[in-house]
């Protein structure tokens, strides 16, 4: 016999688990009591008349509306816990925090220090974020047009300077040296 140590009761060995590092090789509380303590149901909470929801409907975090379920997003095998409208307003700043470290204020700042326009092109408005893509650091905000510039030539500056003179001509334009010689570009 073996007391336990929740309910009180003396009760046979059987009726405790196994526990080898105890003395005795046995659980100090018996199964029933483990099995009350360790499923152990919420308490449901106390809903009124106004928190009744109708079946095939749910109630959003987010707005607090009561909305069908047509109007909520599929997660795992239930529904999520706001409603699309209410995800779709959250989405762009979550995107800026998760991806960037900044928030919708502090990337506004970024636009108003440039005066509004993107830093390269200084013509179109700065809408996208950029940054380097070998330290995760912000460097400022960019047109689209600017910012894909810089991603497409992998953010390499001697890729960009070699744009620039061909751009000039200065990389395959020969120069005259003296009449009737040309030096090649290197």
């Amino acid at each position: 016999m073996k007391r336990c140590v929740r309910c009180g009761e003396y009760k046979s060995r059987a009726a405790f688990d196994r526990k080898r590092s105890n003395l005795d090789g046995l659980q100090r509380h018996c199964r029933g009591c483990a099995t009350r303590y360790h499923c152990r149901a919420a308490e449901p909470p106390v809903l009124g008349p106004e928190d009744y929801v109708s079946v095939g409907h749910k109630r959003c975090r987010g707005c607090g509306e009561v909305k069908p379920h047509s109007e909520w997003h599929r997660k795992g095998d239930g529904l999520s816990s706001r409603c699309k409208a209410c995800r779709a307003a959250l989405a762009p700043a979550q995107h800026l925090w998760r991806k960037y470290g900044l928030t919708e204020v502090e990337r506004d700042e970024l636009i108003a220090s440039q005066g509004g326009v993107c830093c390269i092109c200084l013509s179109a408005p700065a809408t996208h974020v950029d940054h380097c893509h070998k330290t995760g650091r912000v460097r400022g905000v960019l047109c689209f047009n600017c910012n894909s510039g810089l991603g497409l030539l992998r953010d390499d500056p001697a890729a960009m300077n070699r744009a620039a003179d061909y751009l000039e001509g200065n990389a395959w334009k020969p120069t005259l040296v003296a009449p009737g010689v040309y030096q090649l570009p290197s």
